[in-house]
């Protein structure tokens, strides 16, 4: 029992620092493009065609 007498405003406190770091992603504008990150990797061209095709002749000449 005395164990909650420390452990319950710890949590009080953990909640409080949790939901202020949490309206200020909010408020410096952390949520408001969600979108773009999402489709910045599905459209994400890491080697050109060109490239690829000169690799995969050389390693047939091989």
């Amino acid at each position: 029992m005395e164990s909650l007498f420390l452990l319950v405003p710890i949590a009080l406190i953990f909640v409080a620092i949790a939901l202020k770091i949490f309206f200020w992603a909010i408020k410096s504008g952390q949520y408001d493009n969600l979108d773009t990150e999402a489709h910045r990797i599905l459209f994400d061209d890491d080697a050109p065609d060109s490239e690829c095709a000169s690799r995969n002749s050389d390693k047939s000449s091989d």
